[in-house]
């Protein structure tokens, strides 16, 4: 794998302009988002960019061709919480980083900018769902402080 020019990649949060790019990026996340388009999208992230508390971060890379591209993300969700002296919960998902962009810190430093940003809401913790069979992305979360033996998820599909 080749070393990426780390100074080409901002590390923000993501806007409207970043929604074609990182549509494409969540196929590498599951293949049933091949037929996502920004257009299609466009109503859910008006309703997201009116909610203060959802916020997609994300690695850029701007030197792309074509313009900047999302080559790793996550995205969290700050639930008030009555429990915890009122603290609130962050709740993060969809983590992906580019197949070609991984290894080199990139999904690291997102994953940290949504943990400052819980803790800049005062949030008493972080939950964080993987696929069970995911193990390598586990190790990796759990060397960034998650607990994969704390609780357990359950997942309920309720079909389309």
């Amino acid at each position: 794998m080749e070393k990426i020019d780390i100074s080409k990649i901002e590390f923000r949060r993501l806007t409207e302009k970043d929604l074609p790019s990182l549509l494409e990026l969540y196929v590498q996340l599951d293949e049933n988002n091949r037929d996502l388009t920004a257009e299609g999208s466009m109503p859910v992230w008006e309703t997201i960019a009116k909610n203060p508390d959802i916020k997609y971060f994300g690695a850029v890379d701007t030197s792309v061709a074509g313009g900047p591209k999302v080559v790793s993300t996550c995205f969290t969700l700050i639930i008030p919480n009555l429990t915890a002296h009122g603290r609130s919960i962050c709740f993060l998902e969809n983590v992906v980083t580019d197949s070609a962009y991984r290894k080199q810190g990139l999904a690291r430093k997102v994953i940290e900018m949504a943990i400052e940003d819980a803790k800049a809401h005062n949030c008493y913790k972080v939950i964080l769902q993987s696929n069970c069979k995911r193990t390598e992305a586990h190790k990796f979360y759990e060397n960034l402080g998650f607990d994969g033996n704390l609780k357990k998820a359950f997942d309920l599909r309720l079909g389309k």
